[in-house]
């Protein structure tokens, strides 16, 4: 994962977000090992939205899916992601607004978003995986 490519991920994440009327969003991009690549916050959004985005983005690296994969099997299997959260000492968020970024098969990180619903979080997340394919 580049910082360049990094960077757009999140400028059109944030572009998402304005074109969807959200509230204001944080977006972060990790690289394949969980590491912080870039991040922004919009003007306005709440403190926690960026912890909340890093969660996101760390929970795809770490399970190999998109959040919205993981809040299913969360409904499916519970006790194991209760279990996984204390084991990674509550970093995971299974909650939907983060995506895997992937060329081909090759896993480069994840971009988290946060700021408004899951889904309208998620909906901002994939459109700016998408355009930039």
């Amino acid at each position: 994962m580049t910082l360049e490519r990094a960077q757009r991920l999140i400028a059109e994440a944030l572009a998402a977000g304005r074109a969807r009327g959200a509230r204001p969003l944080a977006a972060v991009v990790v690289d394949a090992g969980g590491h912080i690549v870039a991040s922004a916050r919009a003007d306005g959004a709440t403190i926690a939205r960026h912890e909340f985005a890093l969660a996101k983005a760390w929970s795809c690296i770490a399970l190999g899916l998109d959040s919205r994969d993981l809040v299913a099997r969360v409904k499916a299997d519970p006790a194991f992601f209760s279990a996984a959260a204390t084991l990674l000492s509550g970093r995971l968020l299974p909650a939907a607004g983060g995506v895997l970024i992937r060329e081909g098969e090759q896993v480069l990180g994840a971009l988290g978003i946060s700021g408004d619903t899951g889904e309208r979080d998620d909906a901002c997340a994939t459109a700016a995986t998408r355009s930039l394919i």
